[in-house]
């Protein structure tokens, strides 16, 4: 068992330096790249990341945020017929060819935006949602502002090609690490292909335009792009074990070098790096104790999976849990966030998280004021 052990930390040792010694060597033909561990957002490889570039359809993830925010808040919901525009079934580029007074529900215009990167159904649910293209792309910058992003504006949804329409290798990643918190995202842009205008004459066949998701593994988002001025880019994010990467690559001369650099930006991720899982989403942390609720213990859960990372070289260590309690305001609904969860080794802090509750607490009325009193002086609780 020693020899095995030795032999594995070698093994890790050597791994690390030979890609230490070659990442320079890495998306070696791409304009700018980043690839960053999603859950803390670390970056673990960079090159000319800030750098302001044309990103094509990668634009569509911000427009994908904010439609499934809509989903999230009850403005739209999936089986919402959306009547298309003239101005919507006008749009040139990658499209699903949808016609002028045409329905399509929300939930096939999102395949065809994730899949297939249709601009025209972009613009129906941008149209749907905002009234027009130019109040969406407002929508769009404001959320790209709100994640305090610098180097990114739009002036269109879709990504063609316009004066003042870019981002950066860094904002993508960002923006990819957003998207990924609505993770009905991933019921889309995890499948290879699928169909739209099922049961019409119009039935058609949507193929995933990022490859990826059915040769690497691991692989299940998120959106590619091309244009002539953005050349060929991609965003992917690939989970193996507990540890989700992603990565951005911009300015590829063609789609094969793309797909190519992006999983080779990917492998050097996943061979040297590793995240400790120290608390799941849906595992209790704790319990918030309440006084005149209708409950008075509500558990604690983080409000993500508390992951660190760190070298597959490096030793695992043990973590310390505390929990800081500064909201108990009644009412409280199911996500709300209550408190931090502090993770320590030994008197380090490592990494804070947000602590939420997953259920609603209502404050008690009065007649249940008065008859939690009345059983209280009964048992003899109160004297």
């Amino acid at each position: 068992m020693k020899k095995i052990i030795c032999f594995l930390f070698v093994f890790f040792l050597l791994i690390t330096n030979v890609y230490a010694n070659n990442d320079e060597k890495l998306i070696e033909n791409a304009n700018s790249g980043i690839l960053i561990e999603a859950s803390s957002g670390e970056i673990l490889f960079e090159k000319k990341k800030d750098e302001k570039v044309a990103v094509a359809s990668m634009t569509k993830m911000v427009a994908q945020i904010i439609i499934l925010e809509n989903i999230e808040n009850g403005n739209l919901s999936w089986d919402e017929k959306i009547k298309v525009s003239s101005n919507a079934a006008g749009m040139g580029g990658s499209q699903i060819w949808l016609q002028p007074g045409e329905e399509m529900s929300v939930r096939d215009l999102m395949k065809g935006i994730t899949m297939a990167s249709a601009n025209d159904a972009t613009v129906a649910l941008a149209e749907r949602i905002a009234g027009t293209e130019e109040a969406f792309v407002k929508l769009m910058n404001d959320k790209v502002k709100e994640l305090g992003l610098k180097n990114t504006h739009f002036v269109n949804p879709t990504g063609l090609d316009e004066e003042n329409h870019y981002s950066s290798a860094y904002d993508m990643a960002m923006i990819a690490k957003e998207l990924l918190n609505h993770e009905q995202i991933l019921e889309f842009s995890s499948v290879y292909e699928d169909y739209i205008r099922v049961d019409t004459p119009n039935k058609f066949w949507l193929v995933n335009t990022n490859k990826l998701v059915r040769f690497y593994e691991g692989a299940d988002g998120l959106k590619t792009g091309f244009t002539d001025n953005a050349k060929y880019c991609m965003a992917v994010t690939a989970k193996r074990d507990n540890m989700r990467l992603i990565a951005v690559v911009l300015g590829e001369e063609s789609g094969k070098v793309r797909n190519s650099e992006t999983m080779e930006l990917l492998d050097y991720g996943f061979n040297l790096y590793k995240v400790d899982l120290v608390k799941s989403k849906t595992d209790k942390v704790g319990t918030l104790k309440l006084d005149k609720s209708t409950k008075e213990n509500v558990d604690v859960f983080p409000q993500r999976d508390i992951t660190i990372l760190g070298k597959k070289s490096d030793v695992s260590l043990n973590y310390d849990i505390e929990i800081k309690i500064n909201n108990n305001t009644l009412p409280l609904k199911k996500g709300d966030v209550v408190g931090k969860i502090i993770i320590k080794n030994g008197n380090k802090t490592v990494k804070e998280e947000n602590a939420i509750i997953n259920e609603d607490i209502e404050k008690m009325g009065f007649l249940q004021m008065l008859g939690k009193t009345l059983k209280d002086i009964v048992t003899g609780e109160i004297f």
